[in-house]
Order: structure tokens, then sequence, then C-alpha cells
């Protein structure tokens, strides 16, 4: 049984996770579009904050460690006021890098670090036991919050999409008024005698080094995060180009977060079920076989892949917080959680702009599918090696 406080601060970031993940600005290549902005320029953006993030995710990660969740919490959600005041604001592309540096800190500053909250709360009540439910409850209200923004966004598509900048301004506000009530029982030294920056780095480091397992699964969310991200955003330019009314769009949304909130509570069932190799392998499939399905240009096709790798995005994000939160010690949490992070954004960091540069050139279709079939080469690749492994250790 947990106590009044532990479940007043699993409540309390439940509420910030619902007002900092809503989706409101997810429609945001289109609001650039709409200010004159190129593919090129706006994967420049998107460059921006994904290098902004590799640089800044391990020290947010310390600092969090050393300073405490619920300040560093307060903190992103200044920083995402920040950027949401110049996008209102700006008009030249110099302002809206600027913009994506602070969306960058507002991402660095509580990747992790809630997680992290919520699985030390969980220590020190000794029931880390209840963290899948907890993780699935998390990753169900960030989806339910990202789709319900996404299709208010996509109502004022047809109006005006700059609104979607001011419900994001209040969010914020909201997430720091509901931040300021957490208190994370310590389950550290008490703060006198906390390690300092460096002693927590060289620790997490140390940690990297003597677990590969660990490596494998930064690696492996890394590459897997940054393809089906990448899409996400890119299907907006589909949309728009194939001239999707705000109706079909918001449908499309709607059946999206039927699937990822399904995928969401499959979790636990699947943990409890199937090998940590055996569902990694399985997802990386599932990607390959959507990806490469984008050859066929056809609506419904794109469509149908758009959900399932959403889909799958869903499902992983659940299934790896919780076998990072089993590997990583306490003290380092949110440390290592951001070189987690820190991985995802050195992916995205080339791939985004290029990824944009080739739809440009190439098309979305022929972009995407080309991707199925070089992950499904090194994939076969990967399988092949691993059996001539074992073949010769025979």
């Amino acid at each position: 049984m947990l106590s009044p406080l532990i479940r007043r601060n699993l409540q309390l970031s439940y509420g910030y996770a619902a007002c900092s993940f809503l989706g409101i600005t997810t429609l945001w290549v289109i609001f650039l579009q709409q200010r004159g902005l190129s593919l090129v320029a706006i994967g420049l953006c998107e460059s921006v904050f994904h290098l902004t993030s590799f640089l800044s995710e391990v020290p947010s990660g310390v600092i969090a460690d050393r300073f405490g969740y619920r300040s560093v919490l307060i903190s992103s959600r200044l920083m995402a006021i920040g950027h949401a005041i110049i996008m209102l604001t700006a008009h030249s592309l110099g302002w809206f890098l600027l913009a994506f540096v602070l969306q960058a800190w507002a991402y660095n500053l509580q990747s992790g670090t809630l997680a992290a909250a919520q699985y030390d709360s969980l220590v020190a009540a000794d029931a880390t036991r209840r963290y899948p439910h907890v993780t699935t409850v998390l990753n169900t209200t960030i989806e339910i919050a990202d789709t319900v923004g996404v299709v208010l966004a996509g109502w004022l598509l047809g109006h005006h999409l700059i609104w979607t900048y001011w419900i994001y301004l209040i969010a914020a506000l909201i997430a720091v008024l509901l931040t300021a009530g957490l208190k994370i029982p310590a389950v550290v030294a008490p703060t006198e005698s906390r390690p300092g920056l460096r002693q927590i780095t060289v620790a997490a480091w140390h940690v990297l080094q003597t677990q590969p397992r660990l490596r494998a699964l930064i690696l492996f969310d890394a590459v897997f995060s940054a393809v089906s991200t990448t899409y996400y955003y890119y299907f907006q330019t589909v949309m728009t180009a194939r001239h999707f009314t705000s109706p079909k769009i918001t449908t499309i949304l709607v059946i999206g977060l039927a699937v990822n909130v399904a995928a969401i509570q499959l979790t636990p069932w699947l943990q409890a079920h199937f090998a940590q190799r055996r569902l990694l392998i399985g997802l990386c499939g599932g990607l390959t076989i959507a990806l490469l399905g984008s050859f066929n240009s056809a609506p419904n096709w794109l469509i149908s892949a758009y959900l399932v790798i959403n889909g799958l995005q869903a499902l992983l994000e659940p299934l790896l917080s919780n076998y990072y939160n089993q590997l990583i010690p306490n003290g380092q949490r949110a440390t290592l959680l951001s070189v987690a992070s820190m991985g995802f954004s050195l992916a995205m960091v080339g791939s985004f702009p290029g990824i944009g540069w080739l739809i440009q050139h190439w098309g979305f279709t022929l972009t995407f599918g080309t991707s199925g079939l070089l992950i499904l080469l090194v994939g076969l690749g990967w399988l092949l090696n691993v059996k001539l492994h074992a073949v010769t250790e025979n």
C-alpha cells in the first residue's frame, strides 16, 4: 500500500506529464511552413534542437541528480515558456533557431528526470515492483495528452495555428504549479553529503563501461526512435501536400491514439511473457515492414504505415523505461537516463535534415521505403553474423 505522499507525487507527476507533453504544437512543421520556411530550414531547426540536446542532455541529468528533481522540472517548463514566446513573435530563421535551443533545454531538463522522480518515490516506499504499472499509466497519460493536443491543433489548422502556442504556454504555467507540490523522498544521502557533479558523472560513466547490455539498449533506442520520429513529423508534409482535410487529419490522429494506448497497455503483459531480446527483434521487424510498405504511395498504405510506426514507438518507450531503471543504480538514474536521450539526439542531428533533403529530391515514399530496405539488410547481416559466430563456437 502506497503512502499518501507517494500517491500524491504520482498524481502530480501524471498531471505534469499531461501538461508538458500536450501535443498542441506537434504540427510545428506545418506552422513553420506557413511562416515561409523551407523543408531544409525546418530540418535545420530540428537539427539545432537535437545538437543542443546532445550537448546538454547529460549535464541536465547530472544537475537533476545533484540538486533535485523538482527544481529541474520547474526549470524545464520555464524554458518551454520562453520557446512559446519566441514562436509567437519571431519572423526570422535566427529567432526560430533560438526558440529551438530553448525547446531543447526544456526537453533535456525533463527527459529522464520525471521517470527518475517516479522510480525514486517507489524506491523510498519499497514498491519498485509497481513501476511497470506506473510507467504504463505515465505513458498512457502522455499519449492521450499528445493526441488531444494534436487533434485540437488539427482543428486550429483551418483557423489560426498560432493559438497552439498560446495554449502550450498556458499548459507550461500549469505544469510549474503542479511541480511545486512534488516532495520526492531522499533515497541517497542527505543534501549536505550528496556526491558532487564530478563524482556523479564518473560513477555514471563507470556503469556504462561495465554494462554492455545498457549500452546496447541505448543504441537500439536511439536508432529506432530517430527513424520513427522522423517519419512521424515528415508525414505532416504528406498530409499537406495531398490536401488532407481537417476532419481526415483528426480521424487519423484519433485512430492513432487508440493504437498507441492499446500498445502501451500491452507492455506489462509482453514483458511478462517474452524475453527482452525477442521483443526488441519483433519491434525492429515491425518497423522494417512498415517502412517497406511506404514504397506503395497509396494514401491508405502510408496512413497504415504511420499508425503502425507510431504504435511501435509508443510500445517501445515504457518497455525501455523499465529495462533502463532495472539496470541503473540509485544516484545516477537521471544522469544515465539522460545518456539514453542523448543517443537519440545524436541520431536525430544528422537524420532529420538529411531525410528532409532526400524527401525534397526523392519524395517521401522512396526515402522511407529505402530506409526500410537498409534496416532489413543490416538486420539480415547481423543475424547471419550471429549464426556464423555460433557455428564457430560449436
